[in-house]
C-alpha cells in the first residue's frame, strides 16, 4: 500500500473535517450537521446522511478539470452515492433523528483511488461530527450512533500480480480493477470489473484477501488518528 495519512480539523466551520492522503491522492472531507431531515423522512423517526463528491480544477493531469455544474457528471454522481451508502451502513439513523449529516469530499489531487480515499477520510470527519452531536444531545460519545468503523481500498491485478491500493499507473494498466468497502468485519460494497479480460474465483479470493489486509491497516491508521 501507499502511505496513508489523516489530518483532522483542517477547516474550522464544519463539525468534522479531514485531509486524507493515499500516496499522492489527496481529498478534503467535511461533515456538516443540519437540524433538519429530507421531506421523505419527515415524521419517520429517522435522521439522514448524504454525500457529495467533486474534483477541483487542478486535481488531475491532462488539462484543467471543469467544475461540476448544477448537474454533476455521471462519475461524480456514482461516487457520491457510493460514499453515502458506505457511511449510512455504519450509522443508526433512528438514533440520528432529527438531524442530517452532509458529507462533502473534494479531490485536491488525484492519483488513483479517490473514491476509496474519500470514504476513508469521510468516516474520520463523520466520527468527529458525531462526537460533537453526542455532546449536544447528552450521549456518551459517537459510538452511540455507530454500528462500526468504515474504510475502503482499491485492489487489482496488474501484470499477473495482486496490487493493493492502486495509483493511476496501476489503475490504467490493470487487468482487473476492484473497490472494496467494509464496515467492521462485514462487506458493504464490492465493485469489481475485468477491465481487459476475465478473472477466476481464486483470483477474486486473492483480491478480497488483499483488501482485508489493506483495510485492516487503514482501520489502525484511522483509530490512531482519532485516538481511540
Amino acid at each position: 500500500m501507499r502511505s496513508v495519512t489523516l489530518e483532522r480539523d483542517i477547516i474550522m466551520h464544519p463539525a468534522g473535517s479531514c485531509l486524507v492522503s493515499f500516496g499522492n491522492t489527496r481529498v478534503i472531507c467535511t461533515a456538516t450537521i443540519e437540524n433538519d431531515v429530507p421531506s421523505f423522512l419527515k415524521d419517520s423517526g429517522k435522521g439522514w446522511l448524504t454525500a457529495e463528491y467533486g474534483m477541483l480544477p487542478g486535481s488531475t493531469g491532462g488539462g484543467r478539470k471543469r467544475r461540476d455544474g448544477i448537474k454533476k457528471d455521471g462519475r461524480s454522481t456514482e461516487i457520491q452515492r457510493l460514499i453515502g451508502r458506505s457511511l449510512r451502513a455504519a450509522v443508526d439513523l433512528t438514533k440520528l433523528e432529527p438531524v442530517s449529516i452532509l458529507i462533502d469530499c473534494d479531490v485536491v489531487q488525484a492519483d488513483g483511488g479517490t473514491r476509496t480515499a474519500s470514504i476513508t477520510g469521510a468516516w474520520v470527519a463523520l466520527y468527529d461530527a458525531l462526537s460533537k452531536l453526542a455532546t449536544q444531545q447528552g450521549q456518551d460519545g459517537p459510538e452511540h450512533y455507530l454500528f462500526g468503523q468504515v474504510a475502503a481500498v482499491s485492489v487489482g491485478i496488474v501484470d499477473g500480480r495482486v496490487i493493493c491500493d492502486m495509483d493511476y499507473d496501476h489503475d490504467s494498466s490493470a487487468c482487473v480493477d476492484m473497490n472494496v468497502v467494509k464496515c467492521g468485519e462485514n462487506l458493504v460494497e464490492v465493485q469489481g470489473t475485468g477491465e481487459n479480460g476475465t478473472f477466476t474465483r481464486d483470483e477474486l479470493n486473492q483480491l478480497l484477501d488483499a483488501a482485508d489486509q489493506g483495510i485492516g491497516e487503514i482501520y489502525r491508521i484511522q483509530r490512531e488518528s482519532l485516538g481511540i
